[in-house]
């Protein structure tokens, strides 16, 4: 008897429909054969679905069975086809009715004993049920609160394979174990307001948040680097409704959405250590290429500590996704293509022995290890970075003294204004002064004479290249708007100068 039923395969941020078709012939020699381009988590189902069968109840047929995952074009890999596969074999063996089971979109992990188990990607497979207009999804218990956000569809949750029998065959719907939602709305833990001092770097992560412009922290040890990207997404203005979806689905692929789900509408914030790979910034790996960690910061932060620590050809591959906003990655399975539209937020120390401009300890190295020191870091990256600032020591009276910092919620305020003033300006074409084109560029940035003079010898006297030029106005252009003003002044050229001065801080 032949039977099908419909799966899904996760292929960059889009779920692409999967045919399981199970063929039992009335001759041959009993055993499986899977075929379909699997990868090696599917090709394994044959022992999972076999065992989660028997220990489930059913009786196993032992006949030649041909299992087939179409198109065969496409590489098939993750364990959530177990189900469908299980689901396909019943239906040919005639245990559950295959007109009903055709009806419906399935996507689980089986365990032995037959319990279903959580699996990612299911709020992309939930879209795809609703677009190709199945009548539902059936999905683990664990998957249903992330596929319920898609609506417009029936999401079916079963804790085992025989829930899925008995829904079949007489419409019982399983009844999932009511849990009351007990996670907590975002509140973080930290606040600028803990941060002493540093009122200068404070204000440069204003300016880099209000924005969206990247940020290279530079200063000795123990100045409070890490301390101050840490509290980065506490002053970035909430996700949009739009941006907490992106954000969602590419959580959903990963993997990393639990039972107890709603949607955040808080900022990722991703903080490699400097060991990573090319293939786990980035994205990679065999078969369908992984998501990175520059997608898992889409709309956030990527903080990169340590960023001389890093190897030099995993930094450079940073070069082309912060211009464009997305990564694509080509290997011989398959080619797919990432979001990647986030604030980079580095930290690093300005020599070897971390003491260079330290006002109490002297530093050590001399000018040629200082200059080897600082070229670890490509001049076309430091290029990319629009905020180069300087993390001085605190004194012992900004540590010990009382007095209040400005706290988060405050600073938070501020860069939220200045977000809704270029929100208007640009009228929904672009998100941030960071993101603006050429064109854009000379329409909302332009600058008169005096200012235009000033600028000239500062990128004279600075060497500034043409992008260089153009990054140091999109500051500026943020400086107005946090003060609310609809023109660039030369104040703003003066500060957004001097966020530009790598190399005054190394040599």
């Amino acid at each position: 008897m032949l039977s099908s039923v419909h799966s899904a395969v996760i292929i960059g941020l889009e779920a692409s429909p999967v045919n399981v078709e199970v063929d039992i012939p009335s001759q041959g020699l009993p055993g499986w054969n899977m075929v379909g381009l699997l990868e090696t988590a599917v090709k394994e189902a044959k022992d999972r679905v076999s065992s989660a069968i028997r220990n489930s109840g059913f009786q196993i047929i032992n006949r030649k069975t041909i299992i087939n995952l179409a198109p065969g074009h496409i590489k098939k890999s993750g364990v959530h086809f177990d189900l469908p596969i299980a689901v396909g074999l019943l239906a040919a063996w005639g245990i559950i009715k295959p007109d009903s089971a055709k009806h419906y979109l399935y996507a689980g992990e089986l365990s032995l004993t037959g319990q279903l188990l959580p699996v990612a990607g299911s709020l992309l497979m939930t879209m795809l049920a609703r677009d190709q207009k199945f009548k539902g999804i059936i999905l683990p218990a664990e998957n249903v609160a992330e596929a319920k956000m898609v609506g417009d569809v029936d999401v079916i949750g079963v804790n085992t394979l025989a829930d899925i029998e008995r829904f079949i065959n007489s419409g019982e719907v399983p009844q999932l174990e009511h849990r009351k939602d007990t996670t907590p709305e975002y509140l973080s833990s930290l606040d600028f307001s803990e941060v002493r001092g540093q009122d200068a770097a404070k204000r440069g992560l204003e300016v880099a948040c209000a924005g969206g412009h990247n940020v290279l922290l530079i200063g000795p040890p123990g100045t409070g680097k890490t301390m101050l990207a840490e509290r980065l997404p506490t002053i970035l203005p909430p996700l949009t409704h739009e941006e907490a979806l992106e954000v969602t689905k590419i959580m959903s692929v990963h993997g990393l959405i639990g039972q107890q789900f709603r949607l955040n509408h808080e900022r990722p914030f991703r903080a490699p250590h400097h060991s990573a790979s090319y293939a786990g910034l980035v994205g990679g790996g065999h078969g369908i290429p992984k998501i990175g960690e520059i997608s898992l910061a889409h709309n956030g932060v990527l903080f990169l500590d340590e960023l001389s620590e890093f190897h030099r050809d995993v930094l450079e591959v940073l070069r082309q996704p912060l211009e464009s906003g997305h990564v694509k990655i080509s290997r011989s399975g398959a080619s797919v293509t990432y979001p990647a539209r986030f604030m980079l937020i580095a930290a690093m120390n300005p020599c070897r022995c971390g003491h260079f401009g330290h006002p109490r300890k002297p530093c050590i190295c001399t000018v040629p290890q200082i200059r080897q020191y600082r070229s670890k870091i490509s001049g076309p990256l430091i290029d990319r970075i629009d905020l180069h600032i300087s993390v001085s020591p605190p004194t012992h009276l900004d540590l010990l003294e009382h007095r209040p910092s400005e706290a988060s919620a405050d600073i938070r305020g501020r860069v939220i204004e200045a977000r809704r003033r270029q929100e208007e300006r640009y009228k929904g074409a672009i998100a941030c002064n960071a993101e603006l084109k050429d064109r854009q560029f000379h329409e909302f940035c332009n600058i008169g004479r005096t200012e235009a003079a000033f600028l000239k010898e500062a990128s004279e006297r600075l060497s500034y290249s043409a992008r260089a030029l153009h990054r140091c106005i999109k500051i500026a252009r943020t400086i107005a708007d946090l003060e609310g003003c609809k023109e660039i002044k030369v104040r703003h050229l003066v500060e957004a100068v001097e966020y530009r001065s790598f190399d005054r801080h190394i040599v």
